[in-house]
């Protein structure tokens, strides 16, 4: 398959650059919610962190990140070891995970929700999952994000309709809450990258993908962002990478993730100025 380098689609680049996420985690549970973000764990422990954990996403632990999508006739199951649900919790407590997840939105605390949309929490105007494992995830390991349509409806002004994932608010916090747990690292959005490693935790924009300008990010934002100094543009896949995603998505379900599955290369990039 070729691999010029305007055949590779924005998903690909989304999975590499949450892949980067777990680099360095050490041994952990890597999971990955969603087809990109399991993708990603995939790539990741193939490639710079073979340590990472993966299950099968029933009782588990697996060596070989298993395929996407239909597997094929003769496929068999090659475990490693055995991962029950009893010991996911042990893992999620004990702050030995790394989640990639979806939120629905987030704001300039970290805070994010899956639970329902609206001003009104007894009559919601959007009913979602209801929090789910969010509350406990978020105060005991840490976590990243996916977005994949970043605009200001995601990236809320003020704080989400319903914190459903804790985050560095402090008004938030209850007497005697511990807040040092709380370790978000990245967002990984369809226009750049972000971290919380401004003052007091401000999100920061690390990387921006290419043909993606600053001001389009901020504009797309509710709050207000920084620059990280060593802000740069989001490393596209390299052939290595992209023949592992390709193996891994034999069924191309990567290119239904992102609304008309554009590519990476999606324009020019206009010169950034220095803040």
């Amino acid at each position: 398959m070729a691999n010029d380098q305007h055949d590779i689609t924005l998903a690909e680049l989304l999975i590499v650059a949450c892949a980067e996420g777990w680099r360095g985690d050490g041994e952990l549970l890597a999971s990955g919610i969603g087809t990109i973000p399991r993708l990603a764990a995939g790539l990741a422990k193939l490639t710079h962190s073979p340590e990472l954990l993966l299950t099968d996403g029933e009782a588990y632990l697996i060596e070989e990140p298993i395929p996407l999508g239909p597997r094929p006739e003769g496929f068999t199951l090659q475990a490693a070891g055995w991962m029950p649900f009893a010991r996911i919790f042990e893992c999620v407590w004990g702050g030995y995970r790394h989640a990639l997840t979806m939120p629905s939105q987030i704001d300039r605390y970290g805070q994010t929700n899956i639970s329902c949309l609206g001003a009104d929490y007894d009559r919601p105007k959007t009913q979602l999952l209801g929090a789910r494992g969010y509350p406990g995830n978020s105060i005991n390991h840490i976590n990243s994000y996916l977005v994949t349509s970043h605009g200001p409806r995601v990236f809320v002004k003020g704080e989400v309709d319903m914190v459903a994932g804790v985050g560095y608010n402090p008004a938030r916090r209850t007497p005697g809450m511990r807040g040092d747990f709380i370790d978000l690292r990245r967002i990984v959005t369809d226009l750049c990258v972000l971290d919380f490693e401004g003052p007091q935790h401000a999100m920061r924009v690390r990387s921006l993908h290419p043909g993606v300008h600053f001001d389009d990010v901020q504009a797309a934002t509710g709050f207000e962002l920084l620059r990280a100094p060593e802000m740069g543009v989001t490393p596209l896949p390299d052939a290595t990478q992209l023949d592992i995603i390709r193996r891994l998505d034999p069924h191309n379900l990567r290119a239904s993730a992102l609304r008309n599955n554009p590519p990476a290369l999606r324009a020019a990039p206009r010169a950034e100025v220095p803040a």
